[in-house]
């Protein structure tokens, strides 16, 4: 694998400013003549993307979390196979708007045991975890009020209310500091221009460490 491939995915909340900042890295990575793949979850690929219609919109009750669960891996599985490792294995940099940590927050806290299926179908059908997660961390009320204020077709889980969001929130700061070697939390309070710049000082030293692993081993 060429030294400068890595595997990175932005997770948060909705209207945590994840995907503004997912397009702007890749832009800025792009920029320094490194090859990018920008994609997305739950999509990325032909088949994922006609799963994300599916579980994004629709009322809440359209699917039971059980139900989601299966849908978002069966979506994760696409992606990966089609898009991600074929990326990886030609040394691109995968920038990836959510992955699995998203189900394991949205889908695994919402009912007893939910979590550890949702981890036994990770290991099971993905078995991958990207290198890097960058984790843009936002009040909940303000990040669901931006989420609305966009007002498209892809609002199922914002009709879940602001509850839903803090309890995401809580879990997605649990994570990090379960797996604070992966995931590294941003402040997104704050102009888009200042987390970019978080994101790249954070990002450039995450690919010169790998491009040192990769030149020692």
């Amino acid at each position: 694998m060429n030294p400068q491939g890595g595997f990175i995915s932005f997770e948060g909340i909705d209207g945590s400013g994840k995907s503004t900042q997912a397009r702007l890295l890749a832009a800025t990575l792009q920029a320094q003549g490194r090859d990018v793949v920008l994609t997305r979850e739950p999509g990325g690929s032909a088949g994922a993307e006609d799963i994300r219609k599916l579980v994004l919109e629709g009322p809440p009750d359209r699917w039971s979390p059980e139900t989601e669960i299966l849908l978002f891996t069966a979506a994760r599985r696409d992606h990966l196979e089609r898009t991600i490792r074929p990326a990886l294995a030609a040394g691109h940099i995968v920038i990836c708007d959510r992955f699995a940590d998203s189900t394991r927050m949205y889908q695994g806290l919402r009912g007893p045991d939910l979590r550890a299926m949702v981890d036994k179908l990770h290991d099971l059908m993905i078995g991958q975890e990207p290198d890097l997660t960058l984790l843009i961390d936002m009040d909940p009320a303000l990040g669901l009020a931006r989420a609305l204020g966009r007002q498209g077709s892809e609002e199922r889980f914002e009709g879940f209310g602001e509850a839903l969001q803090q309890k995401m929130r809580a879990g997605f700061l649990d994570l990090a500091r379960a797996m604070p070697a992966r995931i590294r939390v941003i402040d997104g309070a704050r102009t888009p221009e200042q987390v970019a710049a978080d994101v790249a000082q954070i990002v450039s030293v995450h690919l010169e460490q790998q491009a040192l692993g990769s030149a020692q081993a």
